[in-house]
């Protein structure tokens, strides 16, 4: 197919920009349909703002679910194709499907039955801000499956070589998503307002619409969907393979959303506003990640096949390549970040009161921007060679960190900011050790 580009021969600049800039635009779309609902749901207010971000999280939470599967899957299914294993990257595919929906359905479950206590957690005091995070919680669940497997199948599609595809199937959600929002929280005519319910059924019908073309798109692709039955029998072998690689980075993935609650139920002893603030700035900030993690996608297709294929040292100078794009694209998000922090918070959160706030968390978080690009590329090669519990450790560890940092700087600044200088110093230090061993990793072997 004319979307699938050849990652085994060509300028390595040029074959990976290809890849990445649609992937990366995939991932910008992600990220706008929540920052779609932040806005909107800004204008509602800070205490809305709040109940829909406490509830978010546990959404980030089923990432690491998400990421066991995306990643096994997308790994292996590269080094199939890589060997030229067409059956095998078809087994693959329908492996990881059949996880995803799986683990899906179970997250669901435990998101409806056990909404009270989740919320209950944050120990908000006001009424308002629990009863609408638990309702935004509710609604939002029932459409995980969507969520589960768009993601799921964008990785695997994009193993192939073909980054176009999701990308325009994603826009086509993002763009219903940013129609229906302001519909569905304000109302309009007969529609009548929903607040914080209308932005969790616009992402979910939004959500929906995407798998609807990722169907139609799968039963006529000709590599890896060909004779799909994800009701066959799950062969426990490749569901191995698949935890193998994929566990390390999910339990990482979990783990940092874990932790990230736990700090945001310290940020919640500051009050409503300081939760709104971090859930905005956060949001913000995920340009420069959510990029940064398209690229690391890219390059985990590109290192996947000319591993398969014993191409290492192609594989290697993808690696240095990406490297040294991710340098630029975090000093270019430290420069928005650290001279521009009002104009653009403001965009999001129009409350004048919260503004200072918002700048210094931008700011401080802004130094940090150059070193979260280089950790979140370099984990993404560490997993295209199968190698994924090194880079989860460093993160899990420097990332738990970040509590009783945290604890300490808020005595030593007096407030927020010891909280967001916690979440800064935590990735100045990953994004220096972790490319650090990577390299160690390719001098050791030989490659």
């Amino acid at each position: 197919m004319k979307e699938r580009i050849d990652l085994l021969k060509g300028n390595i600049l040029s074959t990976l920009t290809k890849l990445a800039i649609p992937i990366m635009g995939t991932s910008l779309i992600q990220m706008a349909y929540n920052m779609t609902d932040m806005i909107w749901i800004g204008r509602v207010g800070s205490k809305a703002l709040a109940a829909v971000g406490t509830a978010g999280m546990f959404m980030w939470l089923s990432q690491g679910l998400i990421t066991l599967c995306r990643i096994g899957g997308q790994v292996k299914v590269g080094q199939s194709l890589g060997a030229n294993d067409i059956n095998l990257a078809k087994d693959y595919t329908k492996t990881a499907i059949q996880m995803g929906a799986i683990l899906a359905l179970l997250y669901t479950l435990v998101m409806i039955v056990f909404s009270k206590p989740l919320i209950g957690f944050f120990n908000f005091s006001e009424i308002d801000v629990i009863n609408d995070a638990r309702i935004y919680l509710i609604y939002i669940s029932i459409g995980l499956v969507f969520t589960f497997l768009n993601q799921i199948i964008t990785g695997l599609i994009t193993a192939t070589g073909n980054s176009k595809t999701p990308f325009l199937v994603n826009s086509v959600g993002l763009v219903v998503n940013i129609i229906l929002d302001p519909i569905l929280i304000f109302g309009i005519g007969i529609i009548p307002s929903l607040g914080v319910i209308g932005a969790a059924i616009a992402t979910v019908l939004a959500q929906g619409i995407v798998f609807s073309l990722y169907v139609h798109y799968m039963r006529n692709e000709n590599l890896i969907f060909v004779d799909l039955n994800v009701f066959s029998k799950i062969k426990t072998k490749l569901v191995n393979d698949i935890v193998k690689i994929g566990l390390p980075p999910g339990v990482q993935s979990a783990m940092f959303t874990i932790i990230a609650i736990i700090i945001a139920r310290i940020i919640a002893d500051f009050g409503s506003s300081a939760i709104a603030v971090q859930k905005v700035g956060s949001q913000i900030e995920s340009m420069s990640w959510m990029t940064a993690d398209g690229f690391a996608s890219a390059l985990n297709s590109f290192i996947s096949q000319n591993y398969g294929a014993n191409n290492n040292e192609r594989a290697k100078e993808g690696y240095y390549t990406s490297i040294k794009i991710s340098i630029i694209l975090g000093l270019f998000t430290t420069s928005l970040l650290v001279f521009l922090p009002g104009p653009i918070f403001y965009i999001f959160l129009p409350e004048k009161g919260l503004l200072p706030l918002g700048i210094d968390y931008l700011r401080i978080l802004g130094y940090s921007q150059l070193f979260m690009c280089t950790e979140i590329v370099t984990s993404g090669a560490f997993a295209a060679f199968g190698r994924t519990t090194v880079p989860s450790i460093i993160n899990v560890v420097f990332t738990a960190i970040r509590i009783p940092m945290a604890i300490v700087l808020i005595k030593l600044f007096g407030g927020l900011n010891g909280i967001w200088w916690a979440l800064t110093i935590s990735s100045v230090i990953r994004g220096i050790l972790l490319p650090s061993m990577f390299v160690y990793f390719l001098k050791k072997n030989n490659i």
